[in-house]
Order: C-alpha cells, then structure tokens, then sequence
C-alpha cells in the first residue's frame, strides 16, 4: 500500500477562500478499480482512518481523504465553520484531485457522522459525481433533539456569537473498545473543546436541508448505523431509508454497536459488509 498526501486550495467561489486543505490518499499496488473518497466526521482527521484505508485498498480500492476546514491538519478554527457549504467545497476539490489521476474510474462517496451529513446534502446539490454513497452513522437526526429554545436562539448565537461554545460531545460513545476511546482522548489532532454556536447552527440548518429532500437523492446508497449509537440516532439512517428516491439503497443497523461503527470491536464485519455491497455495485456496472 502506498500513502501520499499533500495541501489542496479552496476555491475562490469559497466561503474560505484560500484555506489550505490536508489531504491524503492511500493506493494499492496494482491499478485499482474504484476510488473512494472518505468523509470524515466532526472534531476527528483523516487520519484516523488507517484501518479503513487498509481494508479498502486490500480489496482494490483507491482512498482519498481530506482534514476538514477547521480540522486536523487544515487551516481553520475548530469548533466552528463560516458555513456548511465550506466542508463541500473540500469535498469538490478533493474530488477533482481523484478525477486528475483516474478520469476513467467510478467514484464512491463515503461519509461518517457530519461527514454523513456533509455527503448526503453534497448529493442534493450534485449526485452526478459518483457512481455510489455509503453513509456510516449519519448525522441526520440528533440523538437527543435540540431544546425548542436552543433552536430558537441559534440562528442569534450563530450571527452575534458564532465561536460560542454550546454543544460537547461524549466521547465515551465512540466506542465500545475502550483503547479506541484513550486513543481518540490522546489524539492531538482531535478537538475536544465545545462545538461554536456557527457550527452547531449550521449543521441544524444541514439537518432540516437533508430531511427536506432527501427524496431527490438517487445514488445507489447504503446506511451502516449502530443501534446504539448516542451520537447520532438509527433514525436518522432510517428516515433516509425511508425517504431517497434511489432504486438501490440498503439500511443495516448493527445491534449494540455504538457509533463509529469502523472502529467497534466489529469493524472487520463491518467493514466486509461495506466492501461486500460496493463490488455488487461496480460488477453490475460491469467493473
């Protein structure tokens, strides 16, 4: 396996024009026959996907993974994002960065948590990118739905306030592996501090964008969720079950696991499910 990485440029037609965006790519030694480019979710980095990327490129697939704005190795400030529509921005370029290398090749959209919820509102707005989407515990709906009063006052916060800090995250539901949950607390690169009112306004906005048109999502799409995820909520996957519009979709939810699935002491399961369906994509396009 060959690991490279580099800095890609936001676009000028950015909300973060010029920000320098982290980036990384793990390649098998022969040529693969899709690529994917992974979605990471809030607060964590690319990085953290080595085990993913392994399995992924054991089974003949290209990765390709960004460190958001205002994450990881990328400029920014964490906790907060300008606007939603930045974290699309990185995922546009990163995948003009996939299509300079193989033009020929089908593109798979992988996203987990916010990067779940960037992807699926990514498809919205352009779908014809990719040839798939697998979403790994999206953030669709909240595990606990936000107060009527927290709603009512983040679009204020987010204007007047918007690196306010309103909203923490347990990471002791990241994991039922409690290596994974020490790792995660010792991470550098992790942000643990509370997620800015922007931010948390924005991905409100995101989540009420997705549930209002999910119907026009036609990708093939697969939801990977843990029932126990306390994060982000099973009925955000099964709403989208319910909901696109697309003729190939699949829902699994995983009794018990919590919510990064790619890291529960079921990964390997997991991931074999994940890879399993996308070679079932690519044979019936004939790859």
């Amino acid at each position: 396996m060959k690991n490279e990485e580099g800095m890609l440029t936001l676009p000028t037609a950015s909300k973060a024009a010029g920000a320098q965006i982290y980036w990384q790519k793990w390649l098998p030694g022969k040529y693969p026959k899709a690529v994917i480019l992974l979605v990471h979710g809030y607060a964590e980095h690319s990085g953290r996907y080595q085990y993913f990327a392994e399995h992924c490129v054991g089974k003949g697939y290209a990765v390709y993974a960004l460190d958001h704005w205002g994450h990881g190795k990328s400029d920014g400030t964490p906790g907060f994002v300008p606007s939603f529509s930045v974290f699309h921005d990185g995922i546009g370029e990163l995948a003009r960065c996939a299509r300079q290398d193989f033009p020929e090749l089908p593109v798979i959209l992988i996203g987990h948590s916010m990067g779940g919820l960037i992807s699926a509102t990514y498809l919205i707005s352009d779908q014809s990118k990719f040839s798939a989407c697998v979403l790994s515990g999206p953030a669709i709906k909240a595990a606990e739905e936000p107060s009527a009063f927290l709603t009512a006052i983040s679009g204020f916060l987010s204007r007047f306030f918007p690196k306010l800090g309103v909203l923490e995250l347990d990471p002791n539901g990241v994991s039922r592996d409690p290596q994974v949950v020490a790792d995660y607390l010792a991470d550098p690169l992790v942000y643990n501090g509370k997620m800015g009112a922007r931010l948390a306004a924005e991905m409100l906005g995101a989540m009420t964008n997705i549930q209002n048109n999910a119907g026009q999502i036609t990708l093939p799409l697969l939801m990977l969720h843990g029932e126990e995820d306390s994060l982000a909520a099973a009925d955000g996957s099964r709403f989208l079950d319910a909901h696109v519009s697309s003729q190939e979709k699949k829902l699994k939810i995983y009794p018990e696991l919590f919510h990064e699935i790619f890291n529960e002491p079921e990964k390997d399961m997991v991931l074999n499910d994940m890879t399993d369906w996308l070679d079932k994509q690519l044979a019936a396009r004939g790859v």
